[in-house]
């Protein structure tokens, strides 16, 4: 059993992040490319990396309550009917001050890598059943300008590190 290396401090970087998922023997491989800001700016950059490739929301509800998600690109999210399903208040994305208080990322950047800055597991993460029935996933590095893959095991091995259960919800439908 691999020990869990010691978490960098938020925010951080690319790096810090790489030499954690080394830490926990998952290996990963990485496609540096321009900024992507938005699922349809990356589309001619996806052709070339095989795997689930994810779109990211943070989302804020009225009672407070941050929640993260990642979930595949394709998968069709009624953000105004989510909170029944999630068992929360309405939601609404988080503002971009919040984002990068509490996962140390900017907007366009958001990713589930950005837990790695949630030492106090502030927000909730949520894994789109769809995503996690691709072998490969793909998500930003901490930035928006390259992407990385790992198995999406590992993924759920990365998220158990950070001391949290993985929460995987059917979100399309």
């Amino acid at each position: 059993m691999t020990k869990t290396p010691p978490l960098p401090a938020p925010p951080a970087s690319r790096e810090d992040l790489l030499r954690f998922l080394d830490g926990l023997g998952i290996a990963h491989e990485t496609h540096d490319h321009p900024p992507i800001f938005t699922v349809e700016e990356g589309e001619s950059l996806k052709l070339d990396m095989p795997g689930g490739h994810t779109k990211n929301l943070f989302l804020k509800d009225k009672k407070g309550a941050l929640i993260l998600i990642s979930a595949l690109q394709s998968t069709r999210i009624a953000l105004n009917q989510l909170h029944h399903s999630l068992g929360c208040g309405r939601l609404s994305f988080g503002k971009a001050e919040l984002l990068e208080d509490k996962l140390g990322v900017t907007p366009g950047s958001v990713t589930a890598f950005a837990l790695l800055n949630d030492h106090d597991h502030q927000v909730r993460f949520i894994l789109d059943e769809a995503l996690m029935a691709h072998d490969i996933v793909n998500f930003h590095p901490l930035k928006n300008d390259a992407t990385t893959a790992i198995r999406s095991a590992d993924l759920l091995r990365f998220v158990e590190a950070l001391g949290r259960a993985p929460e995987i919800v059917k979100l399309d439908g």
